[in-house]
């Protein structure tokens, strides 16, 4: 057992929003695994889990990154 807990990282004053217990938090609370941020404002955090769906359909149709175009060649957006 550990005589020392490690904090989680991060600071006061940033914003994120925890996972585990779907909710905002400020500074270090829960594990940086648990949670998206830092955001800059306690408005953005609480918007986290709509930025993520947004973000992921973005990068999803992206035309620039196709996994389908090259059937498994391995490689990520050709530059061209």
């Amino acid at each position: 057992m550990a005589l020392f807990k490690k904090r989680p990282e991060g600071k006061p004053g940033e914003w994120y929003y925890c996972l585990k217990h779907s909710r905002v938090e400020e500074g270090p609370e829960c594990r940086a695994a648990d949670r998206l941020g830092p955001y800059g404002t306690r408005e953005e955090a609480s918007h986290a889990m709509e930025t993520a769906r947004e973000r992921n359909e973005e990068w999803r149709t992206d035309p620039r990154w196709n996994d389908d175009a090259d059937a498994g060649d391995g490689e990520g957006p050709k530059a061209g």
